[in-house]
């Protein structure tokens, strides 16, 4: 049988990690929103991506507080997904970015068909 020693979590942690986990799920929705009302593909592109970079970060944060709370010394690890996410994210936007703008470019360079 595993026991597990289970103490509460003290409040310094828990009301910053409440409020950056709300926040979080709120940029996220919020990038989500903005994917579905805007109405081209350009314009589509910057609030996923703002909006989960910047949610993603926040739930980091706050598992970094947690986690830091919980195991009595400072939990940096998540610092890594975070760099990896900002890098990453505004790299893949862009990409898709530059592939419409080639792919709108060769589509109105075609010749027309009779």
């Amino acid at each position: 049988m595993m026991t597990e020693l289970t103490e509460p979590l003290p409040l310094w942690a828990a009301v910053p990690a409440t409020f950056l986990l709300v926040v979080g799920g709120l940029l996220t929705v919020l990038g989500s929103l903005g994917l579905l009302r805007l109405p081209d593909f350009y314009a589509r592109m910057h609030p996923p991506t703002m909006g989960t970079t910047l949610g993603a970060g926040c739930v980091l944060i706050a598992s970094m507080i947690v986690s830091s709370a919980i195991l009595h010394r400072p939990v940096i690890h998540e610092l890594l997904i975070t760099l990896f996410i900002v890098m990453t994210a505004p790299v893949t936007a862009m990409l898709l970015i530059r592939a419409a703008i080639y792919r709108a470019r060769a589509r109105n360079t075609r010749k027309p068909t009779r």
